[in-house]
């Protein structure tokens, strides 16, 4: 006898992860590691601690250069972030 209301385990995990409130935080987690895959080698080698808080991504740079270069380009690498989670995740980038 065939059950007429089973689901698949991937839909049984989203449900489970909609109801426990995680899917935000893992989109958050995803997109801290692929930073590098974002903005390339040389700016995240520069880079020491990234994380995310209340939608603010802080990025936490050793070059000063490399600062300013992004500062300038905040609002692409926001929608490319953005892009890449497939919602939107980061409101605010701020550079240290």
């Amino acid at each position: 006898m065939r059950r007429s209301k089973t689901i698949s385990l991937a839909d049984a995990m989203k449900d489970y992860l909609r109801e426990m409130k995680l899917e935000d935080k893992l989109r958050e987690i995803s997109l801290v590691n692929s930073w590098e895959e974002v903005v390339g080698r040389a700016i995240s080698s520069r880079t020491s601690k990234i994380y995310i808080k209340d939608g603010v991504l802080y990025v936490h740079l050793s070059s000063s250069v490399a600062r300013n270069e992004l500062m300038m380009l905040r609002e692409e690498l926001m929608d490319k972030l953005n892009q890449k989670a497939g919602s939107e995740v980061i409101t605010r980038i701020v550079f240290r």
